[in-house]
C-alpha cells in the first residue's frame, strides 16, 4: 500500500481495482452456464476458491482460520452472497450480460441507503438523489405496464439488492477477522449450503473446462481480499458506487465475447443508475489557502 495515501483513499484504490476484476468472473460464467448449470457453476466456483484460500487461512491462523466473533453476521454475509451469486449466475444464462449488469447495478444505491439505516452513516441530499435516478433507472429498465417482465431481469436486480446487503454486512464485519478468515468462511460454509443445488443440477466437467473454473476461483477471491481490505479503510456508502466500474468492463465483454448489445431501453436506464453512482462518488476537499479563515 502506498504510505502517502490516506485511508479513504487507499480504500477507494482499492475497491476499483476489485470491480475491474469481477467482469472476468462475469464472462467465465456465462460461457459456462451454454454447458452447465448455472446452479453448479456456483458451487465449483466455491470449491476452486475455496481450494486455494484454505491453505493460506491454515498458514496465518493455523487452528483459528475461522472468525472467531460475530459469526452468525458472517453467516448473513454468506447467505446475501450466496442469493446475490446464484440469482446473477441464472439470470446471465437467461439475458444479455450487459442487460444483466445494468439491472444488477441498483446495488450500490441501495446499499447507499441501507448504509444510512444499518450503520448509521449521514444521510445527504446527494444520497437522495442518487436513490430516486436509481429507481428511475430500474423502471426504465423493467418497463413494467408494456410487456411481460423478463425473469431474468427480476433475478438480476434480486441479486443486485442481494449483494447490497452483503456489502453493509461486510462493513459491519471488516475489524473483526482478518480479510483470510472471512474468506475461508465464506467459501467452505458456502461450499456446504449450496452443494444441494449443485447435486441436484450436477454435470461432470470436462478436463478442458477445469482451467476455467480454477480461473474463475481465482479472480472471485482476489478481488473478495481487495475488496474486504477496502472496507476497512472507507465507509460502505463511499465504496459502493464504485461497482460501476464492473458495469463498464462486462458490458465490453458481453460485446466482444458475445455479441450482447443492450437494447435503448437498457442503454438509458443503465445511465440513469450509473448518474445514481456518481452522485454518491467522493468528492475531493480542497483545502483553504493559509491565512484564510476556515468556513
Amino acid at each position: 500500500m502506498v504510505s502517502g495515501l490516506n485511508p479513504r483513499t487507499q480504500g477507494v484504490l482499492l475497491m476499483a481495482l476489485a470491480m475491474l476484476i469481477i467482469p472476468s468472473v462475469d464472462g467465465l460464467a456465462k460461457h459456462l452456464s451454454a454447458t452447465y448449470s448455472p446452479l453448479m457453476i456456483g458451487w465449483v466456483s466455491f470449491a476452486a476458491s475455496s481450494l486455494i484460500v484454505t491453505p493460506i487461512a491454515v498458514r496465518l491462523h493455523g487452528p483459528a482460520l475461522l472468525p472467531q466473533t460475530q459469526k452468525w453476521l458472517h453467516l448473513l454475509r454468506l447467505v446475501f452472497l450466496l442469493a446475490a451469486a446464484t440469482m446473477y449466475f441464472v439470470a446471465i444464462s437467461r439475458i444479455p450480460l450487459a442487460t444483466a449488469v445494468s439491472a444488477y447495478f441498483i446495488g450500490p444505491v441501495v446499499a447507499a441507503l441501507l448504509s444510512v439505516i444499518v450503520l448509521k452513516e449521514q444521510m445527504t441530499l446527494a444520497k437522495g438523489l442518487s436513490l430516486a435516478l436509481g429507481l428511475a433507472g430500474a423502471m426504465v429498465i423493467l418497463q413494467p405496464g408494456v410487456g411481460p417482465i423478463e425473469p431474468g431481469l427480476i433475478l438480476a436486480f434480486g441479486s443486485g439488492v442481494a449483494y447490497a446487503c452483503f456489502q453493509v454486512t461486510t462493513r459491519r464485519i471488516a475489524e473483526a477477522a482478518s480479510p483470510f478468515q472471512t474468506l475461508a468462511f465464506q467459501y467452505l460454509m458456502g461450499l456446504v449450503l449450496l452443494a444441494p443445488q449443485a447435486a441436484l443440477n450436477w454435470t461432470t466437467p470436462h478436463v478442458s473446462d477445469l482451467w476455467l473454473f480454477a480461473a474463475m476461483g481465482s479472480c472471485g477471491v482476489f478481488a473478495h481480499v481487495l475488496s474486504v481490505l477496502a472496507f476497512r479503510r472507507a465507509e460502505a456508502s463511499t465504496l459502493a458506487p464504485l461497482s460501476y466500474l464492473e458495469l463498464l468492463g462486462s458490458a465490453l465483454i458481453g460485446y466482444l465475447a458475445f455479441g450482447d448489445t443492450p437494447g435503448g431501453s437498457v442503454v438509458i436506464g443503465a445511465a440513469l443508475i450509473v448518474s445514481a453512482g456518481a452522485l454518491l462518488l467522493p468528492r475531493r476537499v480542497v483545502s483553504p489557502a493559509p491565512g484564510t479563515p476556515a468556513a
